[in-house]
Order: C-alpha cells, then structure tokens, then sequence
C-alpha cells in the first residue's frame, strides 16, 4: 500500500490520551505530521485566530513523524499545517479521538469536526473521530481495529466531494460493528448559573442539559445506543435546498 501524508490534529490538545491513540493507529498508513492546539479548544467550532500572532513550538521531527502544536484553535492547525509544516496537502486528515460524544447536533460546536470540516473544505479526505465519555483514562484499544478499518476504507475507496465522516464510539468495550447513519435530532436546553464575585460582580456558567427529539432507527445516538460505532456523512454545503423553492416568492424585481 502506497504510504501516504496523514495529518492528525484534534481540539482537546496535543497532550490528550486520545490524540496520542489516534496516532499509534495512523502510524502503520504512511508519513504522520501532528499539528494540535498547545492546550484545550473545545466547543470552539469553527473558530480561526486572526487578531493576534500564532505560533507554532516543533516537538520532534524525524522520518516519516514530524510533531508540531500551537497557540491556535483546530481550524487554525489546519491551516498552519498546510501553509507551514507541511507546506502543502496531506493526503489525508485525521480528527481526534475526541474526549467526548460529537454525535447529533454536537458537530455544530465541535472543534475536532471543525478540523475535519475546514480539511473537506480544501477537498482533503477528513475524518473526525470522538469517544462518548469524557474520562483521560479511557480504553481506546477495543476501537482499534474498527478505527483502522474506517481509515483503511478511506484511503482504499476514497470519499465524496465535499463530504467528511463524523465518527463517534460508545463507551463500552462490546462493540458491535459499524453503521453508517443519518444525524440524530437533538439540542441543549441552555441556562446560566449566576454567581457573584468577591468584589460583588456577577459572573455567568454556562449550564444545560441535552434533549432529544429523534434517536430513531438510523441515526447516530440509535447506533451509539446499541452499541455500534457510529458514520455520519457531514457536508460542507449548508445550502437548505428543499427550501428554495418555497422561498421562489421572495424572487421579485423592485
């Protein structure tokens, strides 16, 4: 098998036990180049730093491993590797493993699909792994051979245009299989925590719990919940095309 570029990133920082996982496994595929946040960026969506300087700190370079982090968020190692480390594309780009579920409307906040996404957006084969437990003890080693599987598929079969796959693991060490799966529908139920400060100022937590609407037969939380890793096909088109031709009345000339 050809040895390819492999990029690896994720939003939980270039320290996390599941960054480490993911680049054991992507070792045996081809070349790896790490670029990851100096710290956390999590939830920091598609975020990029613009305002002040990025830097990057060069952790180890050797043949076919070369280890970079920076002061940025994952969008922002995406385009550092790109423009900096590699200076060009990799062949592919490998997202996390998160410390945490992205499933459901959680890849709208996620900076490890963030990553994933900014990757398809340069028509770069991405995939964004997450793991639902946010444990740093986490035993990554019963998703081994299926995470190997997915990255192997990728490379071998290739991917649609435009097109990233939003992988999320359960928390259990009896996987099933894999399924491949449409996005559940689900939010968060937001609120504030209001607390006040020694100097007498109030300050605000975020707080909120996660309801679901639709975890049918055929969406992610549904695989998740049945103990199946779960595949969701995210698009970088955010068009809402069965709606335009209900809005065709807006189309006037003034």
């Amino acid at each position: 098998m050809k040895k390819y570029k492999i990029l690896v990133t994720n939003d939980d920082g270039i320290n996390a036990p599941g960054i480490r996982f993911l680049i054991d496994v992507a070792k045996e595929f081809g070349e790896i180049i790490i670029m990851a946040p100096d710290k956390g960026q999590s939830a920091t969506g598609h975020s990029i730093t613009f305002a002040e300087p990025l830097r990057v700190k060069t952790l180890e370079e050797k043949e076919n491993y070369r280890e970079y982090c920076c002061n940025g968020t994952p969008v922002d190692c995406i385009k550092l590797a790109e423009h900096i480390a590699i200076k060009g594309m990799p062949d592919l780009v490998l997202s996390g493993v998160n410390h945490g579920s992205n499933a459901s409307i959680n890849v709208i906040y996620s900076g490890t699909m963030a990553a994933a996404i900014e990757a398809c957006i340069d028509e770069i084969p991405a995939i964004g792994f997450s793991y639902d437990s946010y444990s740093s003890k986490i035993d990554f080693e019963p998703a081994r051979p299926y995470i190997r599987t997915i990255i192997r598929g990728v490379i071998e079969k290739g991917m649609p245009k435009d097109v990233c796959l939003n992988v999320n693991i359960p928390n259990t060490d009896q996987l099933k299989g894999i399924k491949v799966c449409r996005q559940a529908k689900a939010s968060w139920q937001e609120g504030f925590d209001t607390r006040t400060d020694p100097r007498g100022s109030e300050y605000h937590w975020l707080t909120g719990h996660f309801e679901v609407t639709d975890n049918g037969l055929g969406t992610d939380l549904h695989a998740i919940e049945n103990h199946y890793i779960s595949v969701v096909p995210v698009q970088v088109d955010l068009t809402a095309h069965k709606a335009i031709e209900a809005l065709k009345f807006l189309e006037t000339q003034l």
